[in-house]
């Protein structure tokens, strides 16, 4: 993050967050989510930040592919979208607070601002497609400015550290729901609060790379 720049700690107003969660669920693939994130966290238990560790990402990514995979992953009410914004539901949040876990429910136009992240945090799509448009910080003019567009489908998995080296958006610009699995490391109770960090669209908008 650059020196200059405050970090922005509301969350924006079109995300609807639901609670529907265990601490540490007993069985299923939320189960094995779970154990597969404490066994990325316990490989770097010597580590002050797991998140910087190349083996940390691929250990994430690779937990979300397989947990997104599991058509038993989400109950149907944690399938719920909302018409008014789109819809977060808290899956599981670990008891030693390094990570929560939730599903997010974009009904079409849906989309989340552009931010970047006060914590690391990984997501992979479950259904439906997804546009995600990156954006590179500019530190003279303070704000960010669009850089290339990519759809994301089933399948596709993200990872990123925290800063402002990696900022973006999520829409739905399709006309079917979309849900993806997102993955935070901070504490369950700080799911709407200490994740996005929302930035500020430069004013002159360039053309974006597909």
């Amino acid at each position: 993050m650059h020196p200059s720049a405050a970090p922005n700690t509301r969350e924006f107003p079109t995300a609807e967050s639901l609670s529907f969660y265990c601490a540490r669920p007993a069985a299923g693939a939320l189960a094995q989510l779970c154990t597969a994130l404490d066994a990325a966290f316990d490989a770097c238990a010597d580590a002050p930040d797991p998140s910087l560790h190349a083996a940390f990402a691929r250990a994430v990514r690779a937990a979300l592919a397989e947990a997104a995979a599991d058509p038993a992953l989400l109950t149907d009410e944690q399938r719920e979208a909302s018409t008014a914004c789109y819809r977060r539901h808290l899956l599981a949040a670990d008891p030693l607070g390094r990570y929560a876990i939730a599903a997010l429910v974009w009904m079409p136009g849906q989309a989340s601002p552009v931010h970047a992240h006060h914590t690391w945090c990984g997501y992979a799509l479950i259904d439906g497609t997804l546009t995600e448009t990156r954006y590179e910080w500019q530190a003279d003019s303070d704000c960010a400015a669009p850089v290339r567009e990519q759809s994301r489908e089933p399948g596709a998995v993200s990872f990123t550290r925290a800063g402002r080296t990696c900022i973006h958006r999520l829409a739905n610009g399709s006309d079917k729901a979309a849900v993806s699995l997102h993955i935070y490391g901070v504490a369950g109770e700080q799911i709407g609060t200490h994740v996005n960090d929302i930035v500020r669209i430069a004013d002159t908008v360039r053309a974006v790379a597909a």
